[in-house]
């Protein structure tokens, strides 16, 4: 029954029309849980809340879907206006982003010009900028645009996500860049012939990149709320000497936020996943899909109004 409402929410965020139907209402139906308002100055507020609690915060203006380029160049204007934010008020927060939304599927030009100008902004500010992974079918193309940047900038990241097949040799790719990675289990439908069908493959898989890309050396965000694999970490670091400012934990908004303190006051450095704007559909229903205690928690919200 669970794989089945995880495939249904899968199958509901790819819908355009539901999309544009959700910018239309507004944050409805318990998705104010995990999307910190619709504008930047509601996702401000929001930050300074939990770099008062010890917690860092990358944020993400929401968007997906995007078929033109003026909407391409709108959404990286909107990011860029959140780096001017974020370093105006002095925030700790860095910036995530989807390429889907500034260009990467109607030309490369404008993918890379707009990635440039984020990047460039963010540099003013010494801000860190991590490129969010997508479906499989935009991998191999993320990368690609990843390493083509990280040859001009210092200030970029990507994502590798532990239920693909490739993903370990990703890893060992990358390693030559000296690669910020966030790494996490993966959020998307992929066919069983790139990805790993069964979630106790998926997590052997998540350590064994975690241990990999920490062994080489570089700076590593575990991104998950799974207790086994935050504890394998702490056990991981703690058996080979590796400095806890190589390393933090990364939650998304509104999910495990006890735990998240927590970690905060045993020396680790949590990173909240902190989405913004109008554009919340897709990511919402991938939240609901990830959990069926987030779907009892929209239907309880929905009762009570």
């Amino acid at each position: 029954m669970e794989q089945v409402m995880k495939n249904f929410f899968l199958f509901l965020s790819k819908n355009r029309s539901l999309t544009k139907m959700a910018k239309k209402y507004g944050l409805r139906f318990g998705a104010g849980r995990f999307v910190a308002g619709e504008t930047i100055d509601q996702a401000v507020q929001v930050i300074k809340d939990l770099n008062q609690k010890g917690l860092a915060v990358t944020i993400d203006y929401l968007g997906e879907f995007v078929d033109n380029a003026a909407e391409a160049n709108e959404m990286a204007d909107n990011s860029i206006k959140a780096i001017h934010a974020i370093g105006r008020e002095g925030l700790n927060s860095q910036l995530s982003l989807k390429m889907t939304s500034i260009g990467i599927d109607i030309s490369d030009e404008l993918v890379m010009n707009n990635m440039r100008r984020i990047l460039e902004a963010a540099k003013e500010y010494n801000i860190f900028v991590t490129i969010d992974m997508e479906d499989y079918s935009r991998c191999q193309k993320t990368i690609e645009v990843f390493k083509e940047l990280r040859k001009e900038f210092d200030n970029v990241g990507t994502v590798l996500q532990a239920y693909l097949f490739r993903v370990e040799n990703d890893v060992e790719d990358l390693n030559a860049y000296h690669p910020n990675l966030r790494l996490v289990k993966g959020a998307y439908k992929e066919s069983p012939e790139v990805a790993f069908p069964e979630k106790k493959d998926v997590d052997e898989n998540y350590k064994k990149i975690i241990k990999q890309h920490l062994l080489n050396g570089n700076y590593t965000a575990i991104a998950s709320h799974d207790e086994a694999i935050i504890e394998y970490t702490k056990q991981l670091v703690k058996e080979h000497n590796i400095p806890n400012n190589q390393f933090e934990f990364q939650m998304l908004y509104g999910i495990r936020p006890e735990r998240q303190l927590e970690l905060v006051k045993e020396g680790y450095t949590m990173r909240v996943y902190v989405p913004f704007g109008t554009d919340w559909y897709g990511y919402f229903m991938r939240r609901l899909a990830e959990r069926p205690a987030n779907v009892a928690f929209v239907l309880k919200g929905m009762v009570k109004k």
